[in-house]
């Protein structure tokens, strides 16, 4: 089930164990990497794939069994690694490595020719500009020094030659990007409106400058290097940082092209810059969005395994504890083993919350309200020596959410506060109505218009860009081991996106940090339609009832078939859909359906309702799932029928109370 999820990424993947033995895979990593599909099975080992691209030429000329040693070396370092590699058949895949916490890592594979293609050809059509910039500067240039020899002479070619330099003026000052000249002496010549008003001075007074005077001695300790090896004949390019405009960071690109006089020497050197901010960004952005939708489909696919291990295990300690409510072990043992297993049903939850495959009971949620009703809460859990204010620049902001997931990430970002403040400080909650334009709502990953912004801020260590880069990864954490699971920011970014929200954070060391969550509003609360009231349905309600059980784990369908029966149900059970259908077609006296949502072959359990619906539309059904994921809501099945979803591990009186629906 989780090797088919993983075969609809268009990316590859694998996942390799501490020992370096295959865990998973899906078939873009075979298609990607030409691997024979025979190659991949579990427990197959790293060495194994690194020997089949060795012997096959992959990794060029060379000793191959030195390049599997260097290359198994390096993996069993576990350590973080991105590498860019061209394969034989010209195919260029970006190699991305990621260690897991208990060694072992995962890696994903990206194809990037197209990408690279579309870089070689822009990098083209910029020298071709530079050179049409160079070729007609040294013509106006030589053309200069023509017309000055005989300026005494022909006062109307002088202002014919002055009309020419105002005319490529004007034309370099049109120009989107940034062009300069300078000397050997490190003195400005020349700079276009656009390089003078990047460093802050206007194209009439950068000449006569040097260069540090005029982009700042800290830059050019940065880049003096490479102008050194543009003045001694060498075309460059490099990317630096500096601060843009706005006051905030931004990225240019330049390159240097030498001015050489026909004896060979460098006269200087012509500049061209370009601003790579934006794509600077949109890079960053679309490979953290590539990482966590990765880190998230891998992480829905265990939490549904690992909830049918929970559902098993659970059950099984309810019924042994029911069994033998006086033996003194039950106490000992089964106790400490319900608390465990109900630790990692949490777990998985926050797992899922990241994942955005959590239940969520969305409802029109007045925000200022929840806000002054969490902060005494706040308050309570946080030391003497933190002052907590909030504040509202709205009187009414009601937001689509779910109210007890807003609460408990509000929770979670007051208690990281906490953590950044050891020696006390100020965290402030502020709520505002925040409307997004068309980049901000890109930037985003949702749909411009009104939302309801919810600050918190605080005023301690605040976090560096590395720590800002993977503050929403799973289990990421600075904290001491032990400390903390590194799941409460990541919970609280993937409760927000499945809201339909985004996140912001912004860090500075020493100054602080604030998270702002940002939910869809509504203008006013809608009241919700009264539901049909219907009667509480009681163990002995289901006394004699025939359910029909239709889940392909056999350990799973034990459990559930022990506590149906406990409740008075006679059960008859399916192993898969199709088996499921036949027995509603054929038994009348099925009286009610439990089925898994995910199940093998062409008819799961969203299938199966539909199928009930038409042949049986007063047949009662109830659905599991171990996602319980937006993508399974069941209302979609029919639009006139809402089936009861129940999340795994669920208890005996979490199935009764899912059995509300139940009809005589």
């Amino acid at each position: 089930m989780l090797g088919a999820g993983l075969d609809l990424l268009d990316q590859g993947l694998t996942v390799f164990d501490a020992e370096l033995r295959m865990v998973a895979w899906n078939a873009a990593f075979l298609r990607l990497l030409d691997f024979p599909e025979s190659l991949a099975r579990p427990g197959v080992s790293f060495e194994d794939f690194i020997c089949f691209n060795a012997e096959r030429g992959d990794y060029g000329p060379g000793d191959p069994a030195q390049q599997v040693a260097e290359r198994v070396a390096r993996a069993r370092s576990f350590q973080p690694h991105t590498t860019e590699r061209i394969r034989p058949n010209g195919r260029i895949l970006s190699i991305r490595g990621f260690p897991l916490p208990h060694q072992g890592f995962i890696t994903v594979y990206t194809d990037v020719t197209e990408q690279r293609r579309a870089a070689e050809q822009i990098s083209r059509h910029q020298a071709e500009l530079e050179e049409h910039i160079a070729s007609r500067t040294e013509a106006l240039t030589r053309a200069n020094r023509e017309l000055t020899a005989a300026v005494d002479s022909n006062r109307a070619i002088t202002q014919a030659l002055r009309r020419s330099e105002q005319r490529l003026r004007e034309i370099t000052d049109a120009i989107p990007a940034a062009i300069a000249y300078v000397d050997k002496d490190r003195i400005y010549r020349y700079a276009n409106k656009g390089y003078a008003g990047w460093f802050g001075w206007t194209s009439e007074q950068v000449p006569g400058h040097r260069v540090p005077e005029v982009i700042g001695q800290e830059l050019f300790d940065t880049i003096s290097a490479d102008v050194d090896r543009a003045m001694a004949g060498e075309r460059i390019s490099y990317e630096y940082r500096l601060t843009g405009r706005d006051g905030e960071p931004a990225y240019a690109r330049s390159t240097l092209v030498p001015d050489l006089a026909p004896d060979g020497s460098v006269l200087g050197c012509y500049v061209h810059s370009m601003d790579v901010t934006e794509q600077r960004r949109t890079q960053a952005a679309l490979a953290q969005a590539q990482k966590m939708e990765a880190i998230g489909q891998l992480t829905g696919g265990l939490a549904h395994d690992f909830n049918n291990m929970l559902t098993v295990v659970i059950g099984n300690l309810v019924a042994l504890k029911e069994n033998h409510p006086d033996d003194p072990l039950t106490e000992n043992f089964v106790e400490p083993a319900m608390h465990a297993a109900n630790r990692g049903a949490e777990l998985i939850r926050r797992l899922l919350g990241f994942a955005r495959r959590q239940p969520l009971e969305p409802e029109p949620v007045e925000v200022n309200e929840l806000i002054l009703g969490m902060s005494k809460l706040i308050r309570r859990s946080l030391p003497s020596t933190i002052a907590v204010s909030t504040a509202s620049r709205e009187p009414c902001l009601v937001a689509m959410v779910d109210a007890h997931q807003l609460e408990n990430a509000l929770l979670n970002l007051a208690l990281n506060a906490r953590d950044a403040m050891p020696n006390g400080g100020e965290l402030r909650i502020e709520s505002s109505l925040e409307h997004l334009n068309v980049h901000a709502a890109a930037d985003l990953e949702v749909p411009p218009g009104d939302y309801v912004q919810i600050a918190v801020t605080d005023n301690g260590m605040g976090m560096d860009g590395s720590t800002l880069a993977r503050v929403f990864e799973p289990f990421f954490t600075t904290k001491q081991f032990g400390m903390g699971s590194g799941l409460g920011m990541s919970m609280v970014y993937g409760f927000t996106k499945q809201s339909g929200g985004g996140v912001r954070i912004r860090s500075r060391q020493a100054r602080g940090t604030t998270v702002a969550l940002l939910l869809p509003r509504i203008e006013e609360a809608e009241t919700q339609a009264s539901l049909p009231a219907g009667r509480h349905v009681a163990a002995a309600d289901l006394a004699g009832k025939l359910v029909l059980l239709a889940e392909d784990d056999a350990d799973v369908r034990s459990v559930v078939r022990m506590q149906l029966s406990e409740l008075g149900c006679a059960v008859v059970e399916a192993e898969n859909g199709s088996e499921a259908a036949d027995m509603v077609e054929n038994i009348p006296a099925i009286a009610l359906v439990i089925s898994d949502v995910v199940m093998p072959g062409a008819m799961d359990g969203r299938a199966l309702a539909r199928f009930v619906r038409r042949f049986r539309p007063d047949l009662p059904m109830v659905l599991m799932s171990g996602f319980a994921e937006s993508e399974f809501h069941t209302s979609s099945l029919d639009p006139d029928h809402d089936l009861p979803l129940l999340a795994k591990p669920f208890s005996r009186d979490k199935l009764l109370a899912a059995l509300s629906p139940l009809r005589n």
